[in-house]
């Protein structure tokens, strides 16, 4: 297996509870509620540790309640690296309904000094030299306070330098200077791109033209994905759409973290891109049917593979849809 650093620069205490309806402005009462560390690099830290990689994370993290997120990094046994930070990391609510819908209440996280950003620098350094370096680096999340856009270009064009894959899955101005230094991977979804595309990716023939200026800009994995719409993958390997199976949506929190792990697995292993696209489609719609993310041990789990369907859409392909 590969060795993965899995960067959260603004990580979460997720609080997630699960409701029949939302009602503004009145007394809601959950049927569920779960606590859980988290953010969007922990989340696919949390994936490929599942899958046997050995993965180390870091970031920044408040000291006064980082319990949880050493709790789960020993669970996972994943390499704690985060920096920490004066204060308390802040918590997410997620307010799941039975429709689908998730409304995200997200709290603005603990601002960053300039001995804090230099303490990361010299931390990340040192987990990208020496016999056990990554064999890919993700970053994944927003900023935080204190975190200047010149900061994350900064951020960016080192690790990049590193000649390792870099993947990132972040949003808004980060997402632009993401795509300015063409990394290795970019996976943003209809909405993340639309305002780089110029418009609104409310059809396929505008996703697919937005995936493919995002692979035609440098970014070799340019990924959209558009929910239950599916997925669009462009990189030298072709022009790629995969369609989930049918699942019931319970939270789709996790969904997008668990695709981008699966795709970096699937690139890690050296799998087909047939191969690749289709688990990380498949395990990405198992997520939605539960808090968390996707569990490719699900007894079900090789009934959703045989129910996404892939289809090849550059002028290369022959063979039209797989099933």
């Amino acid at each position: 297996m590969a060795r993965v650093l899995c960067i959260t620069l603004n990580p979460a205490l997720d609080l997630a509870f699960d409701l029949d309806t939302l009602v503004p402005g009145a007394v809601n009462r959950s049927q569920r509620a779960h606590l859980e560390a988290a953010g969007k690099g922990v989340n696919v830290a949390r994936v490929l540790a599942g899958l046997g990689h050995d993965v180390s994370v870091s970031g920044f993290l408040g000291a006064d309640n980082d319990a949880p997120f050493r709790r789960a990094f020993e669970q996972l046994g994943v390499r704690d690296g985060f920096v920490r930070v004066p204060g308390e990391t802040r918590i997410n609510a997620k307010l799941a309904e039975a429709s689908g819908r998730v409304t995200d209440i997200n709290g603005p996280g603990i601002a960053i000094s300039s001995d804090t950003l230099a303490a990361f620098k010299r931390q990340t350094n040192e987990a990208l030299e020496g016999s056990d370096a990554p064999d890919a680096v993700l970053i994944a999340g927003s900023l935080p306070p204190g975190m200047a856009l010149a900061d994350f270009s900064a951020l960016l064009k080192r690790l990049k330098a590193r000649h390792v894959p870099l993947w990132v899955d972040t949003s808004g101005e980060a997402l632009r200077a993401a795509i300015d230094i063409a990394p290795a991977a970019l996976k943003p979804n209809e909405v993340e791109l639309s305002d780089w595309a110029g418009k609104t990716l409310d059809s396929h023939a505008k996703r697919l033209d937005a995936v493919n200026r995002l692979h035609q800009a440098g970014v070799a994995n340019a990924m959209l994905s558009a929910g239950a719409d599916g997925v669009l993958w462009a990189s030298q390997m072709g022009v790629w759409q995969a369609s989930p199976p049918r699942v019931e949506a319970v939270n789709t929190v996790c969904a997008g973290d668990t695709f981008v792990a699966g795709m970096l697995h699937g690139q890690l292993m050296g799998h087909s891109p047939e191969t690749t696209l289709r688990f990380a489609t498949a395990l990405s719609a198992e997520a939605v049917r539960h808090v968390g993310v996707g569990d490719p041990n699900a007894p079900d789990f090789t009934q959703l593979l045989h129910a996404t369907h892939l289809q090849r859409l550059d002028a290369e392909s022959a063979k039209g849809t797989t099933p």
